[in-house]
């Protein structure tokens, strides 16, 4: 098990939250904004964690804040700014709408940690989820390099790693929902 002063955790809080219509970060779940979830998710297992968003109002959940150091690159140009800011090796990558995960489904990802992953992401139903994934440092620099480029997908920068998959059960499978739309909200609150 790696231990937690080597793991920094990156809540990605910069997506335009088109679908939804407000940004998804400050929408309310069991009276906890969705990325304090996030937060709550990652403390026990990171020795610090950062927000990478462009919008001071995260400002008020007291932990560091970075912007993007290449705007409109989306979550792929989140994680490299991420992991440009971070001195850790290992590093626990969470976007800020998934308000059902938990610290029990992140331990999973550090469990699979070997010698050769450079980035272990969850599999859910079927679906490979790099916003809940453990990068390695060594990551930082195959993304600059894919954005420089002009590369976008987050999927397409991921295969270009040492990539590993935590395979969840069904019954782990609703912790890592990701909620874009007013419907889905709806659904997880009734």
């Amino acid at each position: 098990m790696i231990d937690k002063k080597d793991i920094t955790g990156i809540i990605l809080s910069g997506g335009k939250s088109s679908r939804m219509g407000t940004d998804k970060g400050f929408l309310m779940y069991e009276g906890k904004q969705f990325v304090q979830h996030s937060i709550d998710a990652l403390k026990p297992l990171v020795s610090n964690a950062i927000i990478v968003s462009n919008n001071e109002a995260y400002d008020q959940f007291g932990l560091e804040r970075i912007g993007d150091f290449i705007e409109n690159g989306g979550p792929l140009a989140g994680i490299y700014s991420g992991l440009k800011h971070s001195s850790s090796e290992y590093n626990l990558v969470l976007s800020c709408d998934i308000p059902l995960i938990s610290t029990k489904i992140l331990m999973k990802l550090l469990d699979a940690v070997d010698g050769n992953s450079e980035v272990i992401q969850i599999e859910s139903q079927g679906k490979n989820m790099p916003l809940i994934a453990l990068y390695r440092k060594s990551c930082e620099q195959v993304f600059l390099k894919l954005l420089n480029a002009g590369e976008r997908r987050l999927q397409r920068a991921v295969n270009q790693c040492q990539v590993k998959s935590v395979v969840l059960t069904e019954a782990d499978n609703s912790f890592t929902q990701n909620i874009n739309t007013p419907a889905q909200l709806k659904e997880i609150i009734k």
